[in-house]
């Protein structure tokens, strides 16, 4: 007879600390479920976590996005995009955030792994890196030489700028280089006068 073969859905951490401590029973649930099931109990419990990283969250929700419309082939739906909608309204509520939101993290798939990098480190924030999302590979790795070269990140509205001039074909390593040096409003110089000496000349 042929042995089953078990997979461990979560207690990963569990399972190697009980193996560590040379502990050879452990209570476990053995459900018979499947693939896409399975995908969908990974991501709920790896959510719960603290810490997660912004590109941990959107591949947990791609992986379920993607298991919940292998699931739940809907017959009686005549359009193959109300799919993806129904699937981030679940994961949405399931998170208690908006299926809109749900979308910009999976957005978040598309950067390029060194970008994904400066969100998770909060270099780049949530919003102008959904924007960033839509470049294509090309642009982004221009991008990020010039992060690297400049030392500096782009701002949402330097995101907004990028994003168009790629959906216009008209975003290349010059343009980039041109909107990441413009000056800030947060980077310009300020100069600080207590009060108190203002005061005394009014």
């Amino acid at each position: 007879d042929k042995a089953d073969v078990y997979e461990i859905i979560s207690g990963h951490r569990r399972f190697l600390a009980a193996s560590r401590l040379e502990i050879t029973e452990v209570p476990v649930v053995v459900l018979d479920i499947s693939k896409e099931e399975a995908d969908i109990i990974l991501v709920d419990s790896n959510l719960h976590r603290d810490n997660v990283l912004p590109s941990e969250r959107a591949f947990a929700y791609k992986m379920k996005m993607e298991a919940l419309s292998h699931q739940g082939k809907r017959t009686d739906l005549t359009s193959a995009q109300v799919e993806p909608k129904l699937s981030a309204e679940i994961i949405g509520e399931s998170e208690k955030i908006s299926r809109e939101t749900v979308k910009r993290y999976i957005r978040l798939t598309n950067l390029l792994p060194k970008l994904l990098e400066y969100v998770d480190k909060g270099l780049i924030a949530f919003t102008p890196a959904v924007e960033l999302s839509y470049l294509n590979d090309i642009e982004q790795q221009d991008l990020i030489q010039t992060i690297e070269s400049e030392e500096c990140t782009p701002s949402l509205s330097q995101a907004v700028r990028m994003k168009k001039l790629s959906q216009q074909g008209l975003l290349d390593d010059e343009k980039i280089f041109e909107i990441m040096s413009e000056e800030k409003a947060n980077q310009k110089e300020r100069i600080k006068i207590p009060t108190e000496r203002v005061r005394k000349y009014f």
